[in-house]
């Protein structure tokens, strides 16, 4: 892909405010009581398509020929493609709309301080952790590619931006905000997989990953970052298109419980567990700052375990796709050649093939927020929300509705 990362493009907000998260099982405060101030007067997100929030679009054009820019993506809540990778909402919006914020402005939107007052978000689709540099060096095909070194140099200009001449006035600000760092990695991951590249050296290729996470969480505590939650791998043997092209004939190859790749699962708990081990280190090297995982893959693995306390029908198929058993082809996909597209978006666990539906990303805020998938938990570290405490204590059930 042909990147166009020089000079700032203007534009306003992709979306209008979200719709606020109220527990099914109880009658909450009203909207404006349970919000009151803000939890963090900002959120700063990095990432991948997991993430992003629009900045494909101003980075690449919308002639790039990728679909996502394009309807069906963003008709269930946005009746637009706003620029994310899924028919609706993102886990960065769930979380933003419960903190009380606006929904996350992509940062190449922006042109003024005033457009960052709630915050930015540097994730783009098809970001790595590592330079291609890395994969090249590898033997593995790489385009030129947003990657994470990338998204905190637009992160320091930004700095720039908010605390001209001094960035030292910026550790007020820095340290009263949220940072979610990530998703990222999966196509570190994603590019070797689909180029047939042997697990085991694809496996080798983590700690370098997790090496630049944690030197990025370093970074950003060293510029003033109190509080950062970092997600996981989701379960990539969940997802539609991989369990199309590997598909066996081999029962013992998929889990029982969830039909889902065994293998692949497996590799992104590795990825996961040395992601954990990494931010233990990072804990007792930095005392003074909140550094949360983030467990993409419990929360996600619930959905396939259990999709109908989600109402969801068909955890593992495509609603947007070329068809086939799991609503994924090789001829077509979401957006471009001969797709399809369900009825009801909300009861399937993938949107595209590759990227949750926003009834899956809901599921997934949904724990981190108020159930136990982040270590530790996020209400209770995150003192200055006492809503996320409250809501916590009320919830009974993981089905929400929109208000």
């Amino acid at each position: 892909m042909a990147s166009s990362t020089s000079g700032r493009r203007g534009g306003g907000l992709l979306s209008p405010a979200a719709a606020v998260l109220v527990v099914a099982v109880a009658v909450l405060l009203p909207a404006a009581q349970a919000r009151g101030e803000p939890c963090y007067p900002r959120v700063f997100c990095f990432g991948d398509s997991l993430a992003d929030t629009g900045n494909y679009a101003f980075l690449y054009g919308n002639d790039s020929g990728q679909p996502a820019l394009w309807p069906p993506y963003g008709e269930t809540y946005f009746h637009r493609a706003t620029g994310r990778f899924s028919n609706g909402r993102l886990v960065v919006d769930f979380v933003a709309d419960a903190l009380g914020l606006p929904l996350v402005r992509p940062y190449w939107s922006g042109q003024s301080a005033g457009d960052f007052a709630s915050g930015a978000n540097f994730a783009v689709g098809g970001a790595t952790a590592l330079s291609p540099a890395f994969f090249r060096a590898k033997g593995v095909p790489m385009g030129d590619v947003v990657h994470l070194d990338m998204e905190m140099e637009w992160f320091r200009d930004l700095l720039g931006l908010l605390c001209p001449g001094d960035l030292a006035g910026c550790k007020g600000m820095m340290n009263q905000s949220l940072f979610l760092v990530g998703e990222i990695g999966g196509n570190d991951y994603n590019t070797p997989l689909l180029s047939r590249v042997p697990i085991t050296e694809i496996r080798s290729f983590t700690p370098s990953v997790i090496a630049k996470i944690s030197s990025t969480i370093t970074e950003l505590i060293g510029l003033g970052a109190k509080t950062l939650v970092v997600p996981g791998n989701l379960p990539i043997g969940c997802i539609p298109y991989y369990l199309m092209i590997f598909k066996s004939d081999k029962n013992e190859d998929y889990e029982p419980e969830t039909g889902c790749l065994r293998w692949m699962n497996e590799f992104s708990q590795y990825h996961n567990e040395l992601l954990i081990d990494e931010l233990e280190k990072l804990r007792k090297l930095h005392p003074d700052a909140a550094i949360i995982y983030a467990d993409y893959y419990g929360a996600a693995m619930e959905i396939f375990i259990s999709p109908e306390q989600f109402g969801i029908e068909d955890p593992l198929v495509a609603c947007c796709g070329g068809g086939g058993p799991y609503g994924v082809s090789t001829t077509a996909r979401c957006g471009s050649g001969e797709y399809k597209v369900c009825d009801d978006p909300q009861k399937y666990g993938s949107w595209d093939g590759f990227h949750p539906s926003e009834a899956a990303y809901k599921a997934i805020a949904i724990g981190l927020l108020w159930g136990s998938y982040t270590q530790p938990p996020i209400a209770t570290i995150t003192k200055s929300c006492p809503q996320l405490s409250e809501l916590g204590s009320s919830l009974e059930h993981k089905v929400l509705y929109d208000m």
